[in-house]
């Protein structure tokens, strides 16, 4: 008797346990098909926005210098991640604006002045980042379509906000010179 009753409590166990096991694989398989069709489960718009604001903070507490140290562990981190994250985005939303902005400032300095400084060129900046962005695209899989989707999104709803915070008085005008940093 007691040997029929663990025979039935060991088949129930198994059961729960492949149940379980079938429900744990079904989540993990509809989370990655989602992943892999662009499904993201964070506030993209919002994530862009906090991006810019911290990124406006790290900016004025220590320049440029500074963003690309954290820029640097930031993807060297989250590009460890099986999936793209929402970490990632905001890294990546951070370079964008990061780049556009130091591009347009070195675009105003001679390029003869940049090499003497040993500063790089606007071209070879945007090039950088480009690279960055074409490991990410091609590591997680993201359209083309999606890639300029989510640069068009950092412009309309980030670049705005760090501008912001890194130039409080207004961007300056065509052909004015930037303060060097320190």
């Amino acid at each position: 008797m007691i040997a029929a009753v663990t025979h039935r409590l060991s088949i129930r166990v198994r059961v729960a346990c492949c149940a379980a096991t079938a429900l744990m694989l079904g989540s993990l398989i509809a989370a990655h098909v989602a992943q892999a069709q662009g499904s993201i489960a964070w506030d993209r718009t919002a994530n862009i926005k906090d991006a810019a604001t911290r990124l406006g903070q790290l900016h004025r507490r220590g320049g440029s210098q500074a963003v690309l140290k954290f820029l640097d562990a930031c993807y060297r981190t989250h590009m460890l991640a099986s999936d793209f994250n929402q970490g990632l985005e905001s890294c990546m939303a951070q370079d964008f604006m990061h780049t556009q902005v130091l591009a347009q400032i070195y675009a105003r300095v001679p390029e003869s002045e940049l090499k003497s400084k040993n500063v790089p060129t606007p071209k070879l900046i945007a090039d950088g980042m480009g690279q960055r962005f074409q490991a990410v695209f091609s590591q997680y899989k993201i359209s083309k379509d999606d890639a300029l989707a989510f640069q068009k999104r950092v412009a309309n709803d980030g670049l705005p906000i760090f501008v912001a915070a890194v130039f409080p008085k207004g961007a300056p005008k065509e052909g004015a010179r930037e303060p060097e940093q320190k």
